[in-house]
């Protein structure tokens, strides 16, 4: 079964930028805003545990895992034509 590309790099990108904003809001409120540098701080520029942070943070993101999921599919879709033609 083929994956539909747009629509499952859509729900990655949701999973992944909701995930990352429940889990920034969690930090917040246990442990406080915090403006200084993060693992993913390095690789999102912008995101800090702050809530503006975490707004910079879950537009990257909505973008990354879109991206990340639409070359999944893709790359899985591929994979999965090529393991037909050999069965065949």
């Amino acid at each position: 079964m083929k994956l539909n590309v747009q629509i499952f790099a859509l729900t990655c990108s949701i999973f992944w930028g909701l995930g990352l904003l429940t889990i920034t809001w969690w930090i917040i409120l246990l442990d406080g805003a915090q403006d200084g540098p993060t693992a993913l701080g390095a690789l999102y520029r912008g995101y800090t545990f702050t809530p503006f942070g975490s707004l910079v943070g879950f537009a990257w993101a909505i973008a990354d895992g879109y991206i990340g999921g639409a070359i999944f599919a893709w790359l899985y879709n591929k994979l999965l034509s090529r393991e037909g033609e050999e069965a065949v």
